[in-house]
């Protein structure tokens, strides 16, 4: 981003005449709504059914990176934490902390980021709000989101539906987003540039609830610490086991030749479009289908089984296993 003439400053948070301009000039502009522009101190919904609700808050820094922005993470981060309950997202509440000194202009493309992101999942910004920190006490900007979606009426997502013999699936290649980030910090150049996966999951989790919702066990976004870590989280609630199978875990060419530079396992890295999909053995072949039919590049990558001891076991292509250690410690800080 260039250099932005204007800065915000602590008296666009005092809550006199430059935080109305703040709201009325980018805020309200951008993300206006007939629910948001009743300017209440809270949002009025009508919405009817069983509800999901989830918050978030976001610090990845940069802020702004091949294939996406902070603003960009946090509507679909918030998105995709719905979907993973079966939920069909609905309102998104949006809080900014700035820092002192932060780029008018480089805040107004994070608000139009997230209109845009919005608009695309089919969710409304209908609240929020804006605090400034002083200088030195932040950095740049952190976001806080929360989401409020209906859950579809064929969603049955629990832990306790996770059997021996389901099959696991994801959607996409892993490792994207956190290469993304990590290659732009370290400075790498590639053939190809690696773009952050970021995106909205909610429409295929949507097609898959309309078409095979009962069939589809449990759902989970593999964000921070990886695929692996959110195989581990459901072994370990699960009391279950699973073999995975290594050349079914797709990783991106430009986006391996990353992690073996930087000595990381991309089953480690963090993901913002990839989910994990634990289906019974019947349906996978339709979730497959309906999933490549969107543009995705789905795999079945391994099978949940009776392991007491709750392992993860990876098998090459030549027959060799291993065992796929939970992350100890913190392999890539400030990812999302």
């Amino acid at each position: 981003m260039q250099e932005s003439q204007e800065k915000i400053n602590l008296h666009h948070g005092s809550g006199g005449e430059h935080t109305t301009r703040l709201l009325n000039e980018v805020i309200f502009k951008y993300l206006d709504n007939p629910i948001l522009n009743v300017r209440h101190d809270g949002a009025f919904l009508d919405i009817q059914g069983k509800l999901a609700f989830t918050t978030d808050s976001y610090v990845v820094h940069p802020i702004f990176f091949k294939g996406g922005n902070i603003g960009e993470l946090a509507v679909n981060g918030t998105v995709n934490d719905l979907s993973m309950c079966g939920a069909i997202p609905k309102y998104l509440s949006l809080a900014f902390i700035i820092e002192e000194g932060f780029g008018m202009d480089e805040f107004t493309a994070i608000i139009k980021s997230i209109r845009e992101t919005a608009d695309k999942a089919g969710v409304s910004i209908v609240t929020g709000d804006t605090k400034v920190v002083e200088r030195g006490k932040g950095d740049k900007i952190y976001i806080n989101t929360a989401g409020v979606g209906v859950l579809h009426k064929n969603a049955n997502i629990s832990i306790k539906r996770i059997q021996a013999g389901d099959s696991i699936i994801i959607n996409m290649p892993i490792a994207s987003h956190g290469m993304a980030i990590m290659s732009e910090r370290e400075g790498l150049q590639f053939e190809s540039e690696i773009l952050s996966d970021t995106n909205n999951l909610n429409k295929f989790v949507e097609t898959l609830m309309d078409n095979c919702g009962n069939e589809i066990h449990f759902l989970r976004d593999a964000t921070r610490g990886g695929l692996a870590s959110v195989l581990h989280e459901i072994t370990t609630e699960s009391k279950l086991g699973m073999l995975l199978k290594d050349d079914a875990i797709s990783v991106d060419k430009q986006v391996k030749s990353a992690c073996e530079i930087l000595g990381l396992d991309p089953l480690y890295v963090a993901n913002e479009g990839v989910f994990v999909c634990i289906t019974s053995k019947e349906s996978e072949t339709e979730i497959i289908q309906i999933l490549e039919s969107m543009g995705q590049k789905p795999s079945v990558i391994g099978v949940v089984t009776n392991d007491e001891k709750a392992k993860i076991i990876l098998e090459s292509s030549f027959g060799g296993k291993r065992v796929v250690s939970p992350l100890i410690g913190e392999q890539l800080p400030r990812i999302c």
